[in-house]
């Protein structure tokens, strides 16, 4: 019978969550979510690229956060292999990963054209499996490493109008847990978020402050996420507090997930019991 051995010895949990030398790739670093992320890696003592489509939103939060900026179209395999060429150049190896990418395509199905459905899936899929299969191999070569990856509800719900983008993060999600599994006996740990509403520069401005009290009083911790909010959550997964997680996806959407859409109900009074 194989017995196991549990260790007694009591782990520095805050030196867990430290990153301090580690080079890390933030993907969609230049607002939002990936803003917060990169602040995030930094004060936990992380080295990060930051890089963005636009140069100049890489130069910002690279300038704000003490990072290098990196301007590059994530969908291009010829630019992810310059994005992981350059990190490791500037940090000898790549630690780990955080990949913010996505924008959602609002719209019926019966309105979504082949150029927009290929799009989609290219800003929301198709880099994501460069960003593994380029710096995957990177990290297995070197020792290991971490991706996180930021899905959606929409991947794991029906949201109206939303049939393309939702598509799209369902099979993100499924491209973590897939390769998560394959990748995790190269220490190479790949997992995501999957965040419900928040409140990020592009959200505010398509919606406005009658629909987002309206999607407040529907979750039930009150309240959309902020950008900070889920920049916590990837920063755990960055750090070696979660060194025990490979392929899961982490709903941070404030409860609302766990809701049943049902109609409101009105219920006979309970019949008296009889003595």
């Amino acid at each position: 019978m194989t017995t196991h051995h549990i260790s007694n010895t009591l782990p520095d949990y805050l030196s867990l969550l430290r990153l301090d030398g580690r080079g890390f790739v933030v993907l969609g670093a230049g607002q939002g979510i990936g803003e917060q992320t990169v602040h995030a890696l930094a004060q936990a003592g992380a080295r990060v690229l930051c890089v963005d489509k636009e140069e100049p939103l890489a130069r910002n939060i690279a300038e704000a956060a003490g990072g290098i900026p990196c301007a590059a179209d994530a969908t291009s395999r010829a630019d992810m292999q310059r994005v992981f060429d350059t990190a490791r150049e500037h940090f000898g190896r790549v630690h780990g990963v955080v990949d913010i990418i996505g924008v959602a395509g609002i719209k019926p199905l019966s309105a979504v054209d082949d150029a927009s459905w290929d799009q989609q899936f290219d800003i929301v899929v198709r880099h994501a499996y460069l960003a593994i299969q380029i710096g995957g191999e990177m990290m297995k070569a070197d020792g290991g490493g971490t991706f996180a990856f930021v899905g959606s509800l929409a991947g794991d719900r029906a949201i109206p109008n939303e049939v393309a983008y939702a598509s799209s993060k369902a099979a993100l999600h499924h491209l973590v847990r897939c390769a998560g599994a394959e990748y995790a006996r190269h220490n190479v740990r790949i997992n995501a978020v999957s965040p419900g509403f928040v409140r990020t520069p592009r959200l505010r401005q398509r919606l406005d402050e009658a629909t987002w009290a309206a999607i407040d009083g529907a979750i039930p911790i009150g309240r959309a996420a902020t950008p900070a909010d889920i920049a916590g959550h990837l920063l755990f997964l960055a750090s070696d507090l979660s060194a025990h997680m490979a392929g899961e996806i982490i709903n941070v959407d404030g409860g609302i997930g766990v809701l049943a859409a049902i109609p409101n109900l009105t219920f006979a009074p309970s019949a008296t019991p009889t003595p």
